[in-house]
């Protein structure tokens, strides 16, 4: 007995030793913890809407004491003419962009690996880092201005050559290569960043080693290079795959236009449309919480394949 009470009492003074020797570093985790207790947390409680029949002018009583109606809003999605649309814009557009986007940034990095000469690695790596601190607002402008059939770049050339020019943004044969191609430039040089720090753990003994039994430099690669980053890779793809339903809301949000609804209209934008521009609240929350629900359930899937293939999962 006495041995059980010194357990317990000392269990706190361990853990205020603990607080003590690293406050500092528990108050710079506030801040993080308080936006998402306030922007992510206590806004799940909102989800309940997505069971009601609330609109704007119900306030935070139609929140609270509104009607149930169950699944219906989940249905009349489901039963909608543009869920077909959207569902399969939304699953084209994420899979271009994570079958071209995901493999993108490894295969930069890898490049970026071989190179021996520092300067021109490192002015490689600040050019490519550039493009993802430019606002999507601003990108979207310069796409606008490079595709436009009166004075943009691309066309200019094309009138030079003798050929036609082309509205790229009104055209739904180019719009989603438009989408994934700028959304590559956007995102390669600043994805390599972890596969490269990834790579500096890499024991050079394991490359002298392959260089005495006469592995190439590809071989190299294959053999030492990308079993090094495995563990890297299996985890941003569960990330990636978890947020295959998202497809980039601002980037088409802000290209898109009714000519090119038919390959560009996806659940996001179709969720904007019925929830802030028509006011129908509940109808959009079922919306995101479907979508969510299948987000998590991919999350779960490719977590298990990652795992089954004795790679480091998110658990």
């Amino acid at each position: 007995m006495p041995s059980c009470f010194s357990n317990r009492s000392v269990a706190p003074m361990r853990v205020l030793m603990t607080w003590k020797k690293h406050q500092f570093f528990y108050l710079l985790m506030v801040p993080g913890l308080v936006y998402f207790l306030i922007f992510h947390y206590i806004p799940m409680a909102g989800v309940a809407i997505a069971f009601k029949d609330v609109t704007p002018f119900d306030g935070l009583q139609g929140i609270i004491h509104g009607d149930w109606v169950g699944f219906a809003q989940f249905k009349r999605f489901f039963a909608s003419y543009y869920f077909w649309n959207v569902l399969g814009n939304t699953v084209i557009i994420s899979f271009y962009k994570l079958f071209f986007g995901f493999p993108a940034p490894i295969l930069f990095a890898l490049l970026l690996n071989e190179v021996t000469s520092k300067w021109f690695k490192r002015s490689v790596q600040t050019i490519s880092y550039l493009p993802h601190f430019i606002s999507m607002v601003v990108v979207a402008g310069l796409l606008t201005n490079l595709l436009s059939t009166n004075n943009g770049i691309l066309n200019a050339i094309m009138l030079a050559i003798g050929k036609q020019p082309i509205s790229f943004l009104s055209d739904p044969a180019y719009f989603r290569t438009i989408l994934v191609l700028s959304d590559i430039w956007q995102s390669i040089g600043w994805g390599s960043i972890l596969y490269l720090a990834a790579m500096t753990g890499i024991d050079p003994q394991l490359y002298e080693a392959a260089k005495m039994d006469g592995a190439n430099r590809l071989r190299q690669v294959w053999h030492i290079t990308l079993p090094g980053i495995s563990f890297v890779i299996s985890i941003l793809l569960i990330l990636n795959v978890g947020r295959f339903l998202e497809a980039g809301f601002e980037q088409i949000f802000l290209l898109y236009s009714p000519a090119v609804y038919q390959v560009a209209d996806i659940v996001d934008t179709y969720v904007y449309r019925e929830g802030l521009l028509q006011m129908q609240y509940s109808f959009a929350a079922a919306i995101g919480m479907f979508k969510n629900i299948v987000g998590m359930t991919l999350i779960l899937i490719s977590n298990y394949i990652v795992k089954k293939m004795d790679q480091p999962g998110l658990w």
